[in-house]
């Protein structure tokens, strides 16, 4: 595989501003997604519902990797060593990432897991610090420090409803933080993958290595029937072909793109956008209310996230 070479990171207002709306709308992406697994746990397991949509993204991603080395034929395939890498980060980042999110929640409370995710951007930079040599800036700590006050007071409501005490929601939750990790490791170690591929072919080959190691769960812990497919109806396969298109497709695609231009660090302080959208959604979808708190929070989310992508000149 040919070297690809990371873009040098530009600090000019133009270039800030374009990985500020990539990393927004990926966040856009990302804070539908309970909407859509509601929608679609009427009629799938959790199993079902993870990794169905995930198929169809990867094969989705085969004709982009077609183009690719149509329009680049010298480009090499990737060695033992490096399909060693992708089968790390399929397996410890995107199957623990997505399996342990849905099936934690539905073991365990949905606030349980609204709250647990707020830990994302802290693991990432955690884990960036060690796996990446990144700096942990004075910057990059307030931006995050400030941005989880925000996503709390967005996050009352999710508060009041948390268990985090009873025994019946322990797995439920330990699966959920395990998502958490996942998810975090994912970002991170894919960021030192950029470093030899671009990040079409980081997600095709870590999708296809997920995919392969996910296949057993649907043949033994959750034996899947296609016919389970004819009982959805037009919202379940509008929510099934989001998952597959919007939430692990085109927002991966813009997240990474991001991630090119920043750290770790600086692109996760972003996650806090997640529920500021999904508080906005849910009140221009379902009618819901927006108290002051929620609005003081949303302010408070976004001034975090400009701190960082804007102002943090140390990747």
């Amino acid at each position: 595989m040919s070297t690809v070479p990371i873009a040098s990171p530009v600090s000019s207002p133009s270039r800030t501003a374009w990985n500020f709306l990539l990393l927004a709308l990926a966040s856009l992406m990302w804070s539908a997604q309970g909407t859509a697994i509601k929608v679609l746990d009427r009629h799938l397991g959790p199993i079902a519902i993870t990794f169905l949509p995930f198929y169809v993204t990867t094969i989705l991603f085969l004709p982009l990797l077609w183009r690719m080395r149509q329009i680049n034929p010298n480009a090499g395939k990737p060695s033992g060593s490096d399909w060693g890498k992708f089968i790390v980060a399929g397996i410890a980042g995107q199957v623990l990432a997505q399996l342990g999110m849905t099936w934690g929640v539905s073991k365990s409370l949905a606030s349980n897991g609204a709250i647990l995710n707020l830990l994302i951007p802290v693991i990432s930079a955690v884990l960036a610090s060690f796996m990446l040599k990144e700096r942990i800036t004075r910057l990059r700590v307030a931006s995050l420090g400030i941005g989880l006050i925000g996503v709390v007071l967005l996050s009352v409501g999710d508060l009041h409803q948390a268990s985090f005490g009873q025994m019946r929601f322990l797995l439920g939750n330990v699966l959920i933080f395990g998502g958490c990790l996942g998810s975090s490791f994912y970002n991170v170690y894919c960021k030192g993958l950029m470093q030899k591929f671009t990040e079409i072919e980081i997600l095709i080959f870590s999708y296809i290595t997920a995919s392969v190691a996910s296949l057993p769960l649907l043949i033994w812990a959750e034996p899947f029937h296609f016919n389970n497919l004819s009982d959805l109806d037009w919202k379940s396969w509008a929510a099934f072909a989001f998952l597959a298109l919007f939430m692990y497709g085109a927002s991966m695609l813009l997240f990474f793109k991001a991630l090119q231009h920043l750290d770790v660090t600086a692109a996760s302080a972003s996650l806090y956008l997640v529920p500021v959208f999904g508080v906005f959604l849910a009140r221009g979808l379902l009618g819901e209310h927006l108290n002051s708190l929620a609005l003081v929070g949303t302010g408070i989310v976004l001034i975090a996230t400009l701190m960082v992508v804007k102002y943090d000149t140390s990747y």
